[in-house]
């Protein structure tokens, strides 16, 4: 039998959704932001929290890759923080990290500075994932960091970052991909804002509107 935990069906209805572990990227500094990016205040609460608040909702797991732990960031019984295996090495160095510490065959891999997470369309995502190596929305561009992969992705990952082949573009044209279109996207997320990043100072505070207009206040539910 499998070490890994594959898949539970959910009691509400007859759709089959594997477990998953969501592994959650930190990075570091963000000098575009003046501090650590993912403790960035939106609506009175970080980034980081937002995230892990989000992915709770869908995940047997959760996994926090990047530097130790910092002050700020979330303490819960639930959160288990693993320092990147190959730091300097860029989001492939952190999935790697990931998918190695994980108990699941499929793995939710988000960045930390993704506070609209719409969790229907991340467990759309989910649902796609048997057969396919990879999970992967494709929104204007491919958006790797909100994507699933399986534990068959290890050995293609680590090959990459050994040989310092760090886009992620290149992996994926290394293993199975299911992208998930647009169109598919909208139909579940209206505004696509599941992947409204946060680069700048600017984007911050665009954030912070946002979540003022739609309620997104300390303790409400996006």
């Amino acid at each position: 039998m499998s070490r890994w935990r594959s898949g539970v069906r959910i009691p509400s209805g007859s759709l089959f959704i594997p477990v998953v572990t969501s592994i959650v990227l930190t990075g570091g500094g963000s000098s575009r932001l003046g501090g650590n990016k993912a403790l960035q205040i939106v609506g009175g609460k970080s980034l980081l929290q937002r995230v892990i608040e989000r992915v709770t909702l869908i995940s047997d797991q959760i996994l926090v890759i990047g530097s130790p732990h910092q002050r700020g960031f979330p303490v819960d019984s639930g959160i288990e923080y693993r320092e990147d295996l190959y730091p300097g090495k860029g989001p492939l160095g952190g999935i790697y990290t990931g998918l190695l510490a994980s108990k699941s065959v499929y793995n939710l891999v988000v960045a930390c500075d993704l506070p609209f997470l719409n969790v229907e369309l991340l467990r759309y995502l989910i649902r796609l994932s048997p057969g396919f190596d990879a999970v992967v929305p494709r929104v204007g561009k491919v958006q790797p960091l909100h994507a699933v992969y399986s534990k068959n992705c290890l050995d293609a990952v680590k090959v990459q970052v050994e040989h310092n082949l760090l886009k992620i573009s290149r992996f994926l044209d290394s293993v199975n991909v299911r992208y998930v279109e647009e169109t598919e996207c909208r139909s579940i997320d209206r505004q696509l804002l599941s992947f409204f990043n946060v680069n700048s100072r600017a984007d911050l505070a665009r954030v912070n509107r946002l979540a003022e207009d739609i309620g997104l206040k300390n303790g409400d539910k996006l």
